[in-house]
């Protein structure tokens, strides 16, 4: 293999998803239905979207050595992922707990077990890893040190795209890599200061943009996303196809590894995009992270314009 179209790092979790009627208030119990086991997080889920779709994809990770270890290592496998950069052992594997409600909508917690010893120094390792990939995608479930470090051993021909989930403070040079920087509506606003950020996808581009990153995208679920390239002063919506979403477990990380990748193949931002709301959208419409990921073949058409 000459080279990765994508290389993820990132996190590797082990989903345990429950479905409910509602979510419980504090203090409340609620029941639910059986639970179910996937491979998740956002490193592994990117990955894994990216391979599925054709792309050569290599992930840097840490799990545990335990049950659900194997169980990320095997679905990564069998997605056609390069997993020469997942490290074993030094903590349990992480853990996120799902709830699903009836609309699809989820909420999680995440516990990061081994992913929270995903060091700068593995990152330093794997340099050659870096230098070989055409565009690395990163998140906010490692250290930030560690993401950091990828800023800093990235090779100039290198592209970083960032999901700053879950949202933090980002340091100023972490932001000037971001190429694009993808944040929803909860992660624009929190990078923006909450309610002083603005009311429109447009505004939140725009006062991001000021922070230093070279490009934004902001996911509007439904509505497709809206992209914002600082060095041309352009915004253009980019619209997603109709669909009967299921459970939204994913579907983020489905459309950041979808834009990467095509980002990687020479695509513009807006036209990179547009494939990517295809992939998030039929990523809805099935249950799971993972499991809901599409080939290429199984993606919906662009809407008409």
């Amino acid at each position: 293999m000459d080279g990765y179209d994508l290389l993820v790092v990132g996190s590797a979790n082990a989903d345990l998803v429950i479905g409910v009627e509602r979510r419980p208030g504090p203090g409340e119990t609620v029941l639910g239905s059986d639970l179910a086991i996937h491979p998740g997080g956002k490193g592994a889920n990117q990955s894994v979207a990216a391979a599925r779709l054709g792309a050569r994809t290599a992930l840097l990770a840490r799990v545990g050595e335990d049950a659900h270890g194997r169980l990320l290592l095997e679905s990564l496998r069998a997605a056609g992922v390069d997993v020469t950069g997942v490290r074993v052992g030094g903590a349990p594997t992480g853990v996120a707990l799902i709830t699903v409600d009836p609309s699809g909508d989820n909420s999680i917690v995440v516990s990061p077990g081994a992913n929270a010893r995903l060091t700068a120094a593995d990152v330093r390792g794997a340099a050659e890893l870096l230098r070989s990939a055409r565009v690395v995608s990163a998140q906010l479930e490692i250290p930030l040190e560690t993401v950091a470090e990828i800023v800093r051993t990235l090779p100039p021909t290198g592209r970083l795209v960032l999901n700053p989930s879950p949202p933090r403070e980002l340091p100023a040079a972490v932001l000037a890599a971001c190429d694009p920087l993808i944040v929803n509506e909860h992660e624009a606003r929190f990078l923006l200061g909450g309610t002083a950020a603005g009311d429109t996808p447009e505004s939140w581009a725009r006062r991001l943009l000021a922070r230093g990153p070279r490009s934004v995208v902001v996911t509007l679920g439904a509505a497709g996303a809206l992209v914002a390239d600082g060095r041309t002063g352009t915004a253009v919506r980019v619209p997603a196809p109709r669909v009967a979403a299921v459970d939204t477990t994913g579907a983020g990380d489905a459309f950041t590894a979808a834009l990467a990748w095509r980002l990687g193949r020479g695509e513009d931002l807006p036209t990179a995009a547009a494939y990517a709301v295809r992939v998030g959208a039929a990523a809805v419409t099935r249950s799971g992270a993972q499991s809901s990921y599409p080939t290429e073949r199984e993606l919906p058409a662009a809407p008409e314009e």
